[in-house]
């Protein structure tokens, strides 16, 4: 048990197990933005939405990664928006942008696009996100919902999210992997 809990970290990933059948997070990745005893936050990388970035948030249009449309990050405040960049230098990071990685940081949507341009390689926008309250996102790790892996920077900034699940599945070491193939009710196999 210890040792899952020093895996809930920010900038690690969440791959929703078959067993996990809420409609919010059913065959979903989810990168962790923040984690510690008060709980945890991230953003589901892979519900693109059909909306487009430009429609609502004009400004941040020419940073914006492949398909560049606002993705649903979650089910908490989906009126509102957050954003991650993939930085070029971890070692340059300029106001504005919160590192949660060496390559990937918050993004605050108050600042200005042009400011920030030279320092991102790629963005990505969330309409709301994923939250636990303290021991709520551990008790759901232990409880077999969600397995969580190392997250690789490029992962949230694919151009197709549709099959990131069973990519992060596969590159997992040992019998982790297997969970790729295995159907969700195992009586039906």
């Amino acid at each position: 048990m210890g040792e899952t809990r020093a895996e809930i970290r920010a900038g690690m990933l969440l791959l929703a197990s078959p067993e996990l059948v809420d409609p919010n997070f059913a065959d979903t990745v989810v990168l962790l933005l923040d984690a510690d005893e008060d709980g945890a936050m991230g953003v589901v990388l892979n519900r693109p939405s059909p909306v487009p970035v430009i429609s609502v948030l004009a400004d941040w249009g020419d940073l914006v990664a492949e398909p560049e449309v606002l993705f649903r990050g979650g089910p908490v405040s989906p009126e509102g928006a957050l954003a991650v960049a993939l930085v070029h230098d971890p070692a340059v990071v300029p106001p504005g942008l919160r590192p949660v990685t060496d390559r990937l940081a918050i993004v605050d949507l108050d600042a200005s696009a042009d400011d920030l341009d030279a320092a991102v390689e790629g963005m990505r926008i969330f309409a709301g996100y994923a939250g636990w309250g303290a021991g709520q996102l551990e008790g759901e790790v232990d409880g077999g919902d969600w397995y969580v892996v190392p997250a690789l920077a490029p992962d949230a900034f694919r151009a197709d999210q549709s099959t990131l699940w069973r990519e992060v599945m596969r590159r997992q070491p040992g019998e982790l992997a297997w969970h790729m193939n295995r159907p969700v009710d195992p009586e039906l196999n």
